[in-house]
């Protein structure tokens, strides 16, 4: 046979394959018994009714997947701002006051805290490590906050300080992702992509979960702790920039206007939705709505991004500068992203790693220097808040993904060059303020020098399961079919902090 004619031969076979039965019948053999098995399971009474679940998981409109849409329920908050302190900051230095711990300073551990646990770095003996920071008790709720957020003590009667989180995960990457994605492995939703799917977006011009990072990196566990996994992606959070471009690539480049940049999207759209008609992937409708929502971008960005109209009093505030990449510039835009209807706002701020194996990451120099760069401006944004009639419908949560150890970190034995703490995943730190939250409060207690939770112990699960409820979500009927089965943020686990909600 001539060559040509064996390329243009088998060529056609290849697109006989998407047209015949025997081939779809043989490829897809798998898949149909699956198909059948989730129809067979949606009617056994033995696996419990899928019903409430069904019925109760947001509608996806692929026409435009970023509509809002309502919860399950009258919500509290309308929007989050998370701030994660990527690294894990020192509960012991911040809110977790341990008097008793400072007794034991430089003395060697007693054997009880070390038999059966893993630590990241610790090996051997080390020695007890009293706090480094003094505390005292502020406002009417006297709530115990460190000196080293002067700024923060002004609100203690505006947060709840939750001392009891724990988590199962000591390493950063999985640790962060169990967090925000409800496990420690990749390829699960974050909870922004949760929340923009199970709300959709009140501002058409933007989109409805956006993330700001500083201190130099992103975390540890990569962009997949604002990733969709198997959700739509138009869904996954979009990473905007407080210096330059507020969004990568945003301008249009040289040579082309924007009524040139409205035709070829519209040109890119039409071959996307013939690809669609052909092959019905609903991921190919993302698409459209990420090029059109790009589109619109373009505009609003710029002008929501732009904190140099913001009145000297608010940069004297936040302390902010602007044009600059700061920790203090992205706090205050959070404030004007839910101001413009974001739905989930989502701060990285890298740096928090306190092992003493260096200045910066040590608990008497580092520490120190990154309380007073959020301090201030943490502060600030619940005050604004406050004072634009925000905080009551906004969501503030802050923390890392675990704590620090009351012993000072020995890494490969022997003592390290500053004084720093190891990863500690029994007991750990989180505030949260507005969005229907107590104020003024102060939940669980951990023992004499803060090891383990001894009252209102609570995981990674019921912090997503309360952050959701204040959404008006119930946590176990946000769910998302993936691989035959529903799935939703809390895995199987999780329940509300019902203590802490106002």
């Amino acid at each position: 046979m001539e060559p040509n004619k064996k390329i243009q031969q088998e060529a056609y076979h290849r697109s006989l394959e998407h047209r015949t039965r025997r081939h779809f019948l043989q490829e897809c053999r798998t898949g149909i018994g699956m198909m059948a098995l989730g129809s067979f399971l949606n009617g056994c009474d033995w696996l419990g009714s899928r019903e409430g679940s069904t019925q109760a998981a947001p509608a996806f409109n692929p026409a435009n997947p970023t509509a809002p849409k309502m919860p399950h329920f009258a919500a509290k908050a309308k929007s989050v701002i998370y701030l994660h302190m990527a690294g894990a900051p020192s509960q012991l230095e911040l809110f977790d006051y341990k008097p008793d711990l400072m007794k034991l300073d430089g003395k060697d551990c007693p054997p009880s805290f070390l038999e059966g646990k893993k630590f990241a770095f610790i090996r051997g003996v080390p020695k007890m490590l009293g706090p480094q920071a003094g505390f005292r008790r502020h406002g009417q709720s006297g709530l115990w906050i460190s000196d080293l957020l002067p700024h923060f003590q002004r609100v203690a009667d505006d947060v709840t300080i939750i001392k009891t989180v724990n988590t199962d995960q000591f390493n950063h990457g999985p640790a962060q992702l169990l967090m925000h994605c409800g496990t420690p492995r990749l390829g699960r939703p974050s909870m922004g992509s949760w929340v923009s799917y199970g709300l959709g977006s009140e501002n058409s011009n933007l989109p409805g979960f956006i993330v700001l990072t500083s201190g130099g990196k992103n975390p540890d566990a990569g962009k997949s702790v604002w990733g969709s996994g198997f959700l739509p992606s138009v869904y996954q959070g979009v990473q905007c920039r407080s210096e330059g471009e507020p969004v990568l690539f945003i301008e249009n480049p040289e040579g082309m206007d924007r009524d040139l940049r409205r035709a070829s999207i519209d040109a890119i759209n039409e071959v996307n939705r013939l690809s669609h008609d052909e092959f019905g992937d609903p991921e190919i409708l993302s698409r459209i709505s990420q090029y059109e929502m790009a589109f619109k971008m373009q505009v609003a960005v710029p002008e929501v991004m732009n904190i140099n109209d913001e009145p000297e009093y608010i940069h004297e505030l936040y302390g902010t500068k602007p044009g600059k990449s700061s920790l203090a510039n992205n706090i205050l835009l959070a404030r004007k992203l839910v101001e413009k209807g974001v739905r989930f706002v989502q701060i990285f701020d890298w740096g928090w790693d306190t092992h003493g194996t260096g200045p910066d990451g040590s608990i008497d120099i580092g520490l120190v220097n990154k309380s007073r760069q959020v301090d201030r401006a943490m502060t600030a944004l619940l005050l604004d808040l406050k004072q634009r009639g925000l905080l009551d419908e906004t969501l503030v949560v802050w923390g890392g993904e675990f704590g620090r150890t009351p012993m000072q970190e020995n890494r490969e034995g022997k003592q390290n060059p500053y004084k720093g703490r190891d990863h500690h995943a029994d007991a750990f730190c989180i505030w949260m303020a507005g969005g229907g939250i107590k104020k003024g409060f102060s939940f669980g207690e951990t023992d004499e020098i803060g090891y383990n939770a001894v009252e209102g112990k609570v995981s990674v699960y019921d912090i997503q399961a309360t952050i959701l409820n204040q959404l008006g979500f119930d946590h176990e009927k946000l769910t998302y079919d993936f691989q035959g089965r529903p799935f939703r943020l809390t895995d199987v686990e999780g329940s509300v902090i019902r203590d802490i909600v106002a």
